[in-house]
């Protein structure tokens, strides 16, 4: 690909990356319920959930599926229903008193692994996520060369980017911490993430 190319999908995919969302609030909660490690890895769990999007859309999967109003609901239900038990299973830790990762191990999907499992299945199953690979990268592609490689180049392109501001997060978030730690201050943000997951879970459940 050219230079100019990877640039201007930077320029383009980094505005997207900067609004708070789904792993934004993963990796908050994940730092003040465990620590700075949690949240490092929940910020991959991430990273990797756009790779599986890059892959499906290198095989047209993605566009399979994007085009189908049953498959995309079904994602669409199955992503929102993820971040709503996810926002639910926090708040009503903190509520007993009981620190959320604790307390979730067993019940959640990808619980064994932890923060990482949360954010590579959130990134999975939402649908914005894999509509950055059908709208906005076929715009840096160029048709006279194979796909495949050129979709691998963004897709790496992104995840740096992703986890460069997910890293940079992480690092605000566990200095805060640091600063007020204190057990109200963990459990009202914690609270927060919760609320904010299910939030996000009822609009991804929802959007048209």
């Amino acid at each position: 690909m050219q230079w100019h190319q990877v640039l201007g999908f930077v320029v383009a995919v980094t505005p997207l990356t900067l609004i708070p969302g789904t792993s934004f609030t993963l990796v908050t909660q994940q730092v003040i319920a465990g620590s700075r490690s949690d949240g490092v890895r929940a910020a991959f769990g991430s990273a990797c959930g756009l790779l599986v999007h890059a892959t499906f859309a290198a095989i047209g999967l993605s566009a399979l599926v994007m085009s189908s109003a049953q498959a995309l609901t079904v994602v669409k239900l199955l992503g929102g229903i993820y971040l709503i038990w996810l926002g639910v299973t926090t708040w009503r830790s903190t509520r007993r008193g009981v620190e959320p990762t604790a307390r979730r191990r067993w019940r959640l999907p990808g619980a064994r692994l932890g923060g990482f499992g949360q954010g590579l299945w959130s990134n999975v199953l939402n649908p914005k996520a894999a509509s950055v690979y059908l709208t906005l990268v076929p715009q840096f592609l160029t048709s006279s060369r194979p796909v495949a490689p050129q979709i691998a180049t963004l897709a790496i392109v992104h995840v740096a980017v992703v986890l460069v501001w997910l890293l940079f997060w992480t690092s605000v978030v566990a200095a805060a911490r640091a600063a007020i730690d204190t057990p109200r201050f963990r459990h009202g943000m914690s609270r927060l993430a919760g609320a904010v997951l299910v939030a996000l879970g009822v609009r991804t459940a929802t959007a048209g």
